[in-house]
């Protein structure tokens, strides 16, 4: 499936404004880009970089004034996602080294307290891919899809106690529950073709098998078509836009088509 995926930020800045943006897609094993437009206007000098994630940095300075980000990115991705019932867990010697890190609790993610709340989940349920798709499966029945209800010092337990969130708490939740386990899980940003409403979105993944697998704790049943921008410990290492200065973001639009 090819997609084309666009995003339009339009900021406000009081002085001018160093930023760290991720919102270039990154050639894989799960997708390739095609083709690719980043403009800011008023244009200024950038950089670019990859971090400890795989994930591509974007940095520059946005003036002081109003400011347009605009990104467009043609991607082809799977419109099947990958899915076996009888991948088993991982055991812990035979992780790879640079997936060790998604074992660690983190600021939104703190597994060490949920173990109990996990097995419970879980119970009767065979260690690995349906481990973590039952808990997909729990977060979705047991959670409400609502604005309005996180901010952004919400983490996974909050959310389970206010059983309602968006897109991110959901994601947090999975990878917390996974972690507690033992199981490997990432949060994932990027877009999904006929989200709707349509913005950037959020899931996660969790590494079973040998191999990462997707879970989407928002969808009633496994959607491929997604282009993934970033991925991270948890949302804190895949913010889309991180500010370092008061930026007030007026106007945010995204889209995504099949080409």
């Amino acid at each position: 499936m090819r997609l084309l995926a666009r995003a339009t930020i339009t900021v406000d800045c009081e002085r001018d404004c160093p930023v760290v943006a991720m919102l270039r897609p990154r050639s894989g094993t799960a997708q390739w880009v095609i083709s690719e437009r980043y403009e800011v206007a008023p244009w200024v000098p950038a950089t670019e970089y990859v971090d400890g994630f795989g994930n591509l940095c974007q940095r520059y300075t946005v003036p002081q004034g109003r400011s347009t980000i605009a990104v467009e990115s043609e991607v082809e991705v799977a419109d099947q996602l990958g899915v076996d019932l009888h991948a088993p867990a991982t055991p812990i010697a035979a992780v790879p080294d640079n997936v060790l890190v998604y074992l660690l609790q983190s600021r939104y993610c703190p597994s060490d307290k949920l173990e109990d709340e996990a097995r419970a989940i879980v119970q009767g349920t065979a260690p690995g891919y349906a481990q973590v798709e039952r808990i997909r499966q729990w977060i979705h029945d047991n959670h409400d899809y609502r604005y309005g209800v996180s901010h952004e010092s919400t983490d996974a337990i909050d959310t389970m106690q206010a059983k309602a969130g968006v897109c991110r708490d959901f994601a947090h939740i999975g990878v917390a529950l996974c972690r507690s386990l033992k199981i490997p899980a990432r949060v994932v940003v990027g877009y999904l073709h006929q989200l709707d409403p349509m913005d950037l979105h959020a899931w996660f993944e969790a590494f079973v098998g040998d191999r990462w697998y997707t879970f989407d704790a928002t969808q009633t049943e496994p959607r491929g078509g997604r282009v993934v921008v970033a991925y991270g410990r948890d949302i804190a290492d895949v913010a889309f836009l991180s500010n370092y200065g008061p930026m007030e973001i007026r106007e945010m639009t995204v889209s995504v088509e099949k080409v």
